[in-house]
């Protein structure tokens, strides 16, 4: 930029180890990217998805990170479902919380979070072929 100026928003953070490695143990404990930035200290989302897309290396360890994450927001439901609710107000908010989990899962990882959809045959099939016209 001209008189160098620079340009208004967060300074560049330099990757570093600890910083790659704190990111993804904070996303396969099923916390969100957006969450992790917003902490002090930590990149703007986009200078992140800057650094994995440079980094096949990174690419396939944030993949997997994520799929861990989404293993641990499934625990996450099975906990909220098998934990006694207090009230009928607990029970609702609970729902709410599992369902709103089950869904993202089901956008996020659906073929292994979506629903299974499947056609089953248990009989045949008869084929007839018709050539020319019937007869008068």
């Amino acid at each position: 930029m001209p008189g160098g100026a620079r340009r208004p928003g967060r300074p560049s953070t330099p990757i570093s180890r600890d910083i790659i490695e704190g990111l993804l143990r904070w996303i396969a404990e099923g916390k969100t990217l957006r969450e992790w930035c917003r902490q002090p200290g930590n990149p703007h989302y986009t200078t992140v998805y800057d650094w994995i897309n440079a980094n096949e290396q990174l690419i396939l360890r944030f993949a997997r990170a994520r799929e861990d994450g989404y293993d641990a927001i499934a625990e996450e439901c099975r906990m909220l479902a098998d934990t006694p609710p207090q009230d009928q107000v607990e029970v609702q908010w609970r729902r709410l919380q599992i369902d709103t989990r089950l869904k993202l899962l089901a956008k996020w990882s659906p073929n292994k979070y979506g629903d299974k959809v499947g056609i089953d045959h248990g009989g045949s099939v008869t084929i007839n072929v018709v050539t020319g016209l019937p007869d008068d």
